[in-house]
């Protein structure tokens, strides 16, 4: 069995942290940060990390016992000859870096979400990893995550019917928050293309200047599938998801703890209404490890990754359209986007 060498750029809570902030929260499975999933996979080795922070480097030497840290990422990639590199700095530097690690001939890229700040830097990077037959996972991670899947495979099974709509629960940030609950949208949905989006940014009077916004605002939206089918966020709620089809719905509570299947049930001529049937509760795993053993199985079969750079390229182009839809008055967006070069930053 072939042991894949992995690398990380930005050495805080993703990379190696996070894991003590998410102890006894039931929504996610540890193993959480890159680091602690790569001691869990037997075909990925963790062999260094990059940060510009001496402090940072200090600390994820100490905690992984690893000796190869850098300062420069790039140097890091020369020395070290990495398989994998896991991209997990703030938003401003994904698309650069990506496009950077992709022309050094690195052939799998995790990159934290969201891919980039705008179109021109999100097209970047989809054109890289086409040209250079780069594999690439994002840290949009409920796609991973086995109980996501297990709803998934019931909605792909007909459980209820034929799609209508998909709505998801919680207020959230644009480019850090809503590109997980619209890349779930879609792939609860068959990852089907938007054709039309329309949104509004909070506050709302929110302006964005010379087509840019320094900052992640909160969202509301509409989108408009190709194949007729509906979705919308409600600022309200735990981020749950509901999906509705012609026989039934799904719905997620408590950020994915909980699931409830409901199909239409004839109790008189006139009266189906949606009672509840039984639904297995699906066993817990992490999705970081789901995401890694993906992009690692994706490269050596040839198949697409599950969130594949087209996927997360589509996703940030809606999330982006919602910005267009709000400085053009809430109206409906076509895509693809016009406005390629709008920008917004992102932790």
């Amino acid at each position: 069995m072939k042991k894949y060498r992995l690398a990380i750029i930005g050495l805080g809570r993703m990379a190696s942290t996070i894991d003590q902030e998410v102890i006894n929260y039931p929504p996610v499975k540890l193993p959480y940060s890159i680091a602690s999933s790569c001691q869990e996979i037997d075909r990925i080795e963790l062999v260094a990390g990059a940060d510009v922070l001496l402090e940072k480097r200090a600390a994820f030497s100490n905690k992984w016992e690893r000796d190869a840290v850098y300062q420069d990422y790039l140097e890091m990639i020369v020395q070290e000859e990495p398989d994998i590199v896991a991209i997990c700095t703030k938003g401003e530097l994904h698309a650069e870096m990506a496009v950077r690690v992709a022309e050094s001939g690195v052939k799998m890229i995790y990159l934290e979400k969201a891919i980039a700040c705008s179109m021109v830097e999100a097209d970047s990077v989809l054109e890289v990893c086409q040209k250079n037959g780069v594999f690439l996972n994002t840290g949009a991670l409920r796609r991973f995550d086995s109980r996501y899947q297990i709803a998934k495979a019931c909605i792909d099974q007909g459980e209820i019917g034929d799609l209508q709509y998909g709505v998801h629960y919680a207020a959230a940030s644009l480019l850090h928050g809503h590109i997980h609950a619209v890349d779930t949208l879609m792939y609860l949905m068959g990852d089907p293309q938007a054709t039309r989006v329309r949104g509004d940014l909070r506050p709302s009077g929110l302006l964005i200047e010379e087509n840019r916004l320094g900052s992640d605002p909160s969202a509301t939206y509409q989108i408009v599938f190709e194949n007729g089918v509906g979705a919308t966020t409600i600022p309200a709620g735990n981020w749950d998801f509901e999906i509705f089809g012609t026989k039934g719905c799904i719905k997620s509570y408590n950020n994915g703890v909980n699931w409830q299947l409901q199909q239409k049930t004839q109790v008189t001529d006139r009266y189906t209404p949606f009672l509840n049937v039984d639904y297995s509760a699906p066993v817990h795993h992490s999705a970081t490890i789901a995401c890694l053993e993906d992009l690692v199985d994706a490269f050596e079969t040839g198949r697409q990754t599950l969130g594949d750079i087209t996927i997360a390229h589509h996703a940030t182009e809606i999330c982006l359209a919602v910005a267009e839809s709000h400085q053009q008055g809430g109206g409906w967006i076509d895509l693809p986007l016009a406005n390629r070069s709008l920008y917004i930053y992102h932790v």
